[in-house]
């Protein structure tokens, strides 16, 4: 548990009426009360986000993420002082690697692309000592915490960087990753993915996606169902022997988007032990109006660059930096905390508050107009806490109920070990 900083306490309060009074779009009239409380509850709990793809901003020359960037001059929704100013203590940076050609050739492409990323990230943190920690099991978060620092998890995002070699899933759970999200937006050689416009390739989960599920098992990562189609989460589900979590998703019932899990998805994730851990991505929050001048600089960048996972690193670099420069000149449409907070309510009533976290996408489209970046996170708090959350709830959603599934993986392996 953190401990009371009354100084801490006055600036997050300042903060969260800054932002309630002066933004544009937070109501004027918060009870004063519930502001102080929330921002008390923010302080005092251990908050993580459990996916965020900052690793893509490691690799701009002029971002710098011990220093405070500009989220709307494209640098980035997260840096180390602007957690700390958001009250984030522990967040999951992902390896992402997009899905191409699934040759001998493509697949070390892949694990090479991983393996610098991973070598960004552990750089990035060494830079900053005083600031940010690497951190590996549950209880490093809350002693990093204590010691002022900022928790930095590692996870996966696509087991495409696998191939077919399962040995890979010790690699780099050696090199601090603690998660894989099994696949991304298209089939891999694990799993079906739900939005692969070809359609389902293995009817879930492969014979070698059984194997890495039972590998990750053994080693103790946590299995991560985001992404991956309805039939590949079933399957997950009967195959693991851990329960198993979805870094960053939300309700298909209240937006129906295949990204999305339904309500009997949400029943048995968390029938397993498991939790889902909110995306605050709009367009999985609430079905957005399109912006014509938007969607028409985007489909022009596509026809520009097809192919964007075959392209080389140069290439891919000046792509990122082109639909950058899309993004500022044409702002997406953004929902809003309460509307994601509205997807809380809904597991909550269908799984129950043991089975709900926070997994942002921050910088990978995540954001909302009331929480743009990480250093607005604590409006999700006054969000819940205006809701009648306890401060019991408060401290499940932001970190305890994913530090609990953490906890019980670490558990099976052990068992696993000790057994064979």
């Amino acid at each position: 548990m953190k401990t009371m900083k009354p100084l801490i306490i006055m600036l997050l309060t300042t903060m969260f009426l800054t932002i309630i009074c002066y933004g544009e779009t937070g109501p004027a009239d918060v009870n004063p009360g519930a502001i102080k409380k929330a921002a008390e509850i923010h302080e005092r709990v251990l908050t993580v986000d459990t996916h965020v793809d900052t690793p893509f901003m490691l690799e701009r020359e002029n971002f710098d993420i011990g220093k405070i960037n500009d989220p709307r001059k494209r640098g980035g929704k997260v840096d180390f002082p602007r957690m700390k100013k958001g009250g984030l203590d522990a967040i999951f940076f992902a390896v992402f690697v997009g899905q191409a050609e699934r040759s001998p050739a493509g697949n070390e492409k892949a694990k090479n692309e991983a393996l610098q990323t991973f070598a960004q990230i552990h750089k990035a943190i060494k830079a900053y000592p005083d600031q940010a920690e690497s951190a590996l099991t549950p209880d490093d978060a809350y002693r990093i915490e204590k010691n002022g620092k900022r928790a930095i998890y590692i996870g996966i995002e696509n087991g495409y960087p696998l191939g077919n070699d399962i040995a890979l899933v010790k690699k780099y759970y050696d090199l601090g990753a603690r998660y894989i999200t099994l696949c991304h937006t298209k089939n891999n050689d694990i799993c079906d993915s739900s939005t692969d416009e070809k359609g389902p390739e293995h009817n879930g989960l492969s014979k070698f996606g059984k194997s890495v599920v039972a590998e990750m098992n053994r080693l103790g990562m946590l299995v991560d169902v985001s992404h991956i189609s309805d039939k590949s989460f079933y399957d997950v589900l009967e195959v693991s022997t851990a329960p198993v979590v979805a870094t960053h998703s939300c309700a298909r019932a209240a937006c129906d988007n295949p990204r999305n899990l339904s309500d009997d998805m949400l029943k048995k994730l968390a029938q397993k032990g498991g939790v889902i851990q909110l995306c605050i991505l709009s367009e999985y929050i609430k079905k957005m109006p399109v912006n014509p001048e938007r969607e028409a600089a985007h489909q022009a960048m596509h026809e520009k660059r097809r192919n964007y996972d075959t392209l080389s690193a140069v290439e891919k670099k000046k792509a990122r930096e082109e639909w950058m420069r899309i993004e500022e000149k044409y702002p997406p449409n953004l929902a809003t905390v309460a509307e994601a907070v509205d997807h809380i309510d809904h597991i909550v009533k269908v799984a129950g508050i043991d089975y709900v976290g926070i997994g942002t996408d921050f910088d990978g489209g995540g954001g909302l107009k009331d929480c743009y970046d990480v250093s607005e996170m604590g409006n999700i708090t006054l969000e819940l806490v205006k809701r009648g959350y306890s401060e019991e709830d408060v401290r499940k959603i932001w970190g305890g109920n994913f530090m609990r599934v953490f906890r019980e993986v670490e558990k099976v392996a052990r068992e696993t070990r000790e057994k064979y």
